[in-house]
């Protein structure tokens, strides 16, 4: 049970970052503009006078009743996985001894969730501030990794015949450089900065546009803003989406290199395989949104890529980081086997 419980946490994580994304592109952040319920209602069927009301004084604006729905489901879901998520922590904690592990990491990820939902709140309070929907990104990424680890806990990785490569270094690093892209690319989404180049590959039509870093990545401010007030410049957007872009090449690269590098390995080559396709694959999609304008299925899917990028690398640092319980397991078989032997000789004697 406690093995299925952390297997669909991780699962529900990963659907709730794409439903997540999907409510930010198609502008429903604000579908709701209170929390925990739509106007002081459990749903936006019980809310439809107000929200009514608040679309024909701002037909065009943030609120209405489709964008109230996706809004409240995308709460719904994440209201069923910390419930989820609270369960896993009590049968850690209640049966931490029939487990064998320690139940840290499931109380940690509970604690996670709970800030989650914290800058959840923050995120509709603060009128989408770009720290707190980046932030709220991040903590949905990072909660999604601590699951993949925790259910990958729960297999019996002893029993895996197959050394591994020490490659433990290289595949942290890959984690390091894919977590500082993804959150530029949250930088990139809640700035609205995606379109700020409209080609590909040069930018306005240089490798190196006219760019203003000065305010583009100023955290404390309020969206579209400076933290003056003025309104953000089309300089300031290019520098967010020109930065992104760098760290898309430099990512490609070293996980590239990466790939190939396990590719060589025997026991690993069917992870390697899918680390490069899915790396392919994202780049494409990136690109895709370029040349197609930001798409809504195509920005949603380039979010999922990046949240499966995730578990891959998360699932390799794992894999290689139980090396050595591999190794000892195999020490003590032998071991075991050797005392058996010795046993059976002095028996004969």
């Amino acid at each position: 049970m406690y093995k299925k419980l952390t297997l669909l946490a991780a699962v529900w994580t990963f659907c709730l970052i794409v439903l997540g994304a999907y409510v930010r592109l198609s502008d429903a952040g604000l579908g709701c503009p209170d929390w925990p319920g739509c106007y002081g209602k459990v749903t936006p069927h019980h809310a439809i006078d107000e929200i009514s009301a608040a679309h024909a004084e701002q037909p065009y604006g943030p609120v209405s009743l489709t964008k109230a729905w996706k809004e409240m489901v995308h709460r719904y879901f994440a209201s069923t996985l910390g419930f989820l998520i609270l369960v896993i922590t009590v049968l850690a904690v209640r049966h931490r001894q029939k487990l064998r592990q320690s139940p840290a990491l499931s109380v940690a990820t509970f604690f996670v969730v709970c800030f989650q939902g914290a800058l959840g709140a923050w995120t509709v309070t603060m009128l989408l501030k770009p720290a707190i929907v980046t932030s709220h990104l991040i903590g949905g990424m990072t909660l999604l990794a601590m699951l993949v680890w925790l259910s990958l806990r729960q297999y019996d990785w002893a029993l895996i015949k197959q050394d591994v490569p020490n490659l433990r270094l290289q595949a942290f690093f890959g984690l390091m450089i894919l977590a500082c892209q993804i959150v530029l690319g949250g930088w990139v989404s809640t700035n609205y900065a995606a379109l700020a180049c409209v080609d590909f590959p040069t930018c306005q039509g240089s490798m190196v546009p006219t760019m203003d870093f000065a305010d583009a990545f100023h955290v404390l401010r309020e969206l579209g803003q400076t933290p003056d007030g003025d309104m953000l410049t089309m300089a300031n957007l290019t520098a967010i989406h020109w930065l992104h872009r760098v760290g898309a090449l430099v990512t490609f690269c070293y996980l590239a290199w990466l790939s190939w590098r396990l590719y060589r390995r025997q026991v690993l080559r069917g992870l390697a395989c899918a680390i490069a396709v899915a790396l392919c694959v994202q780049v494409g999609l990136g690109i895709a949104n370029v040349v197609l304008h930001l798409p809504l299925l195509v920005a949603a899917l380039h979010n999922a890529g990046a949240a499966f990028l995730l578990v891959l690398l998360v699932c390799l640092n794992f894999r290689l980081a139980h090396r050595p319980r591999v190794l000892s397991v195999k020490s003590e078989v032998a071991s075991a086997t050797r005392l058996s032997v010795g046993d059976t000789a002095t028996s004969a004697r």
